[in-house]
């Protein structure tokens, strides 16, 4: 389909605009935080929690290298524990801010302060929490907590959110975790650097946020240098790793053959993905909309941020778009390796008001995934592409030019030319 015809057919569907109307910011989880405060009161027996199963850990950044490290646990001892745990599934379950948040809330955080160093600790509660990230389900463990819950949302751009958390005071695995063949792979060579092992894994099937996890309970890297990696950190790091391993793949490729772009929204973000004939090359360009989460003021402008690549990669700092940059080019580059092409990209994300909570930049990286699940519209050239565009966009088309330097690109070649 042609990109002037699908813009004139253009209509969101009826989930994404009642996702939309969520900008109203529905205070059900003022409520529910009531109910967690009640439910905690209920699983919690004398200073313990017991049979509950640890989907997750989370590793905190402040202090470091002197961390707050914790146990990731569902209050409600019947509940499915891996449906807590962040994954790609969420998107296809067709989940909102407020599912999202609920979910993380009904997990409480049980956390105790350790050093990153944790070589050889395979003890005591962080080493139950290592045993928990590179089991392949969650594990039944008892935890010993020193104090109630603080009863306090942690929000967060780039990992998810966390609820309620109380100080532990020790943790006992009740059952024996199964560790994948894979994973004792990459802990049994002390030679192996984390990078490796990271993309070792991901060509073995396990997905990003599984290997997240792993590299947070520092589990992967050579023995010496195994640490605890704070979540934040740890999620980015895997992003931009296996980016790195698939732009490698495609580095000889074909390039697409025409220009080809993609929509989709999810959770009061729209993304709108144009890959164009060319060599690798890679920008994100984020338009976040007044009162929106990270643009407040209602009767403000929007604000643009941007980062880019060339064929190369990047040698420094990703400044402006942080964790929403890997995320968004790991997508692409699965797409990319996929089909064996690679191409010129240029992602814009479109935060709008309704997105009134971060969740996590595990959003991003599955809305743009999901993306290329169906037939692209094409367009002549990059150029018409983008000017097809502006008119969907909520900034004007200079403003776009002034940001992004793919669009300024296009501006400069036409005038050479």
């Amino acid at each position: 389909m042609r990109l002037d015809e699908f813009i004139e057919g253009f209509e969101r569907d009826e989930d994404a605009e009642r996702r939309r109307l969520a900008r109203e910011k529905s205070y059900e989880i003022t409520d529910h935080l009531e109910d967690v405060e009640r439910q905690f009161e209920q699983v919690v027996q004398g200073d313990s929690l017991y049979g509950s199963s640890a989907p997750e850990i989370f590793v905190g950044r402040s202090n470091y290298p002197d961390v707050s490290t914790g146990l990731l646990s569902p209050m409600d001892r019947e509940a499915d524990a891996s449906s807590f745990a962040t994954s790609g599934e969420w998107y296809r379950q067709g989940l909102g801010i407020n599912d999202v948040l609920q979910r993380r809330t009904g997990l409480l955080n049980s956390t105790r302060s350790s050093q990153v160093n944790v070589e050889d600790v395979w003890d005591g509660f962080v080493g139950v929490q290592r045993e928990v990230a590179i089991a392949d389900h969650p594990v039944d463990v008892e935890v010993g907590l020193d104090d109630t819950p603080d009863i306090d949302l942690s929000l967060d751009d780039i990992a998810t959110p966390t609820g309620p958390r109380a100080r532990a005071t020790d943790a006992t695995l009740a059952e024996n975790p199964y560790v994948p063949k894979p994973v004792e792979k990459t802990l049994e060579d002390d030679d192996w650097q984390a990078e490796g092992a990271m993309t070792y894994l991901y060509r073995r099937g396990f997905d990003v946020y599984e290997i997240n996890t792993i590299l947070s309970a520092g589990a992967l890297g050579r023995g010496r240098n195994r640490r605890l990696v704070p979540t934040r950190w740890s999620i980015t790091a895997v992003d931009d790793t296996v980016g790195q391993y698939l732009r490698g793949q495609i580095r000889n490729a074909s390039s697409v053959d025409q220009v080809q772009v993609w929509y989709n929204e999810y959770i009061g973000n729209d993304y709108w993905v144009v890959l164009a004939p060319g060599n690798w090359e890679f920008e994100l360009v984020e338009l976040k909309a007044p009162g929106s989460i990270w643009n407040p003021d209602p009767g403000g402008d929007y604000y643009l941020a941007a980062d880019n690549e060339s064929f190369e990669g990047r040698t420094g700092y990703v400044d402006e778009t942080a964790g929403a940059y890997h995320a968004s080019r790991l997508a692409v580059l699965e797409h990319l390796a996929d089909v064996d092409r690679q191409a010129t990209c240029l992602v814009i994300r479109h935060a709008s008001d309704a997105y009134w909570a971060p969740v996590g930049v595990w959003q991003v990286r599955e809305g743009v995934r999901h993306a290329f699940e169906d037939e692209p519209a094409t367009a002549e050239t990059f150029h018409g592409a983008i000017q097809q565009l502006s008119g969907q966009l909520p900034v004007s088309l200079a403003d776009l030019r002034r940001k992004s330097e793919l669009v300024a690109g296009i501006q400069s070649r036409l005038t050479d030319f």
